[in-house]
């Protein structure tokens, strides 16, 4: 097994060195009548195999490859002492999301317990995006919780000695070598098709200060569950699909919350997996974007459905251009990975949207019984009211279907807004009456 961490992430982990922070991912399982520890320990060690079995050992060289090394996790669950109401398992998962966690040093994910007032419990898990992204970790607990452990045959820390891995990341910075020169051509090739979109982000990049701007937050995350009929009948009457009423739904959120350009549109990002049967890569994806009308999403998908079609047809057939620098990825030095920031995230104001599908049934029962509601998001603990600011705010949405449900979170920061988790309930709501989605909002 090739230990080797590819570009994209190697590039990720450099990310997180350069800027402080890095997006983190959390799954959370409420369960009405209580979780089994017991099962839920089997699977607290199946974890620690497989694409979270491992974090990242630098190499000595300061532009060598970066190499996967073994590691297990946590050593045991986090069980709180106290019980919560169920109203406050957002508050909770919010604190857990700040526990540290780190693919270099470790642990690179941990799991917690919640028991809630009145009976039940909330698990939650939070994970690097540097060791995994939104599939593979859907798949490593899919697989947790089947029982399967996957040794992906990585080297224990410090197994090669520090002469030994310089010589061989010399070797391997000569092989690479060629891939840099053609990834330099490349990036003039970008920076020049490109180049009236970098000037406005490196004008959009320049540091905002205001009162409190260099506080850490946690931008207010919100999450609907929808049966599962009911979204499927409305994604029927609308003439869309599954992906295209979510589409729909993030776009006219998004109009409400002000993220549109001049002309009233969306823009919707997507990350496209490819990740293949046994791919060990951490980020194993792609990104489309799609610009939608939000205007007539809640009465007719087939535009957006289009549109959705049209740019993932041509991802197919043209693999976007922005991958072909990252062989450069280990000579970028950490301050022009934070100018650069602002301009991978492109111009304007971005929607991001990850939808995971039909999940796994496993994925639904990290203790080996299904869970009454099962959610996923994205965030970035350590990022300031200033930092969102400066990125034009935040608007994240992701979805998955599971034990008869749809949910949807939401995560949202408005430059200048409220920006409470009330005010944020509120804007779902209203989107979810447009579309005539009954739902339970936590």
């Amino acid at each position: 097994m090739d230990n080797t961490l590819t570009y994209m992430d190697q590039g990720s982990f450099l990310g997180l060195r350069a800027l402080g922070r890095a997006p983190i991912m959390q799954f959370t399982w409420i369960y009405r009548d209580g979780v089994d520890i017991a099962g839920l320990r089997r699977f607290h060690r199946n974890l620690g195999h497989g694409l979270l079995g491992r974090r990242i050992e630098r190499s000595p060289l300061p532009f060598g490859r970066h190499r996967w090394i073994s590691s297990s996790g946590p050593a045991d669950i986090a069980v709180a002492a106290a019980e919560r109401p169920r109203d406050e398992v957002t508050a909770w998962a919010d604190e857990r999301i700040t526990v540290p966690i780190d693919p270099e040093y470790g642990p690179a994910w941990h799991l917690g317990v919640q028991p809630l007032t009145g009976g039940g419990d909330a698990v939650t898990l939070v994970v690097s995006h540097s060791v995994a992204d939104a599939l593979g970790l859907t798949l490593s607990i899919a697989d947790a919780a089947a029982g399967i452990q996957r040794d992906l045959g990585y080297p224990p820390p410090g197994s090669v000695s520090r002469g030994k891995a310089l010589l061989r990341d010399i070797r391997c910075a000569a092989r690479d070598l060629p891939a840099v020169g053609r990834a330099v051509v490349a990036t003039v090739r970008v920076a020049r098709e490109q180049s009236e979109d970098l000037a406005t982000s490196a004008k959009s990049a320049a540091p905002v200060k205001r009162p409190g701007s260099l506080d850490p937050v946690i931008p207010p995350t919100v999450t609907a569950y929808v049966d599962l009929e009911e979204w499927d009948s409305r994604v029927e009457s609308l003439g869309g699909t599954s992906n295209s009423l979510f589409a729909g739904f993030a776009a006219r959120l998004g109009q409400l919350l002000g993220r549109v350009d001049a002309d009233g549109q969306a823009m919707l990002s997507y990350p496209v997996s490819d990740r293949s049967e046994g791919d060990t890569r951490a980020n194993a994806l792609n990104t489309v974007t799609a610009i939608v009308d939000p205007a007539t999403a809640s009465v007719d998908l087939t535009g957006i459905r289009g549109e959705l079609k049209r740019v993932l047809t041509e991802l197919g057939t043209a693999p976007d251009a922005n991958l072909a620098p990252l062989p450069l990825t280990p000579y970028v030095p950490k301050f022009l990975v934070r100018r650069l920031e602002r301009m991978v995230l492109k111009v304007g104001s971005p929607i991001g949207c990850s939808n995971l599908g039909e999940l796994p049934a496993a994925a639904g029962r990290p203790d080996g019984n299904d869970a009454d509601y099962v959610s996923f998001r994205l965030v970035e603990p350590g990022i300031t009211a200033g930092e969102l600011a400066k990125l034009g705010g935040l608007l994240y949405l992701a979805s998955g279907r599971n034990h008869g449900q749809v949910f949807v979170s939401v995560t949202a920061w408005t430059v200048g807004g409220s920006n409470t988790r009330a005010a944020l309930s509120e804007a779902v709501r209203r989107t979810l009456a447009e579309f005539e989605l009954p739902a339970t909002v936590e």
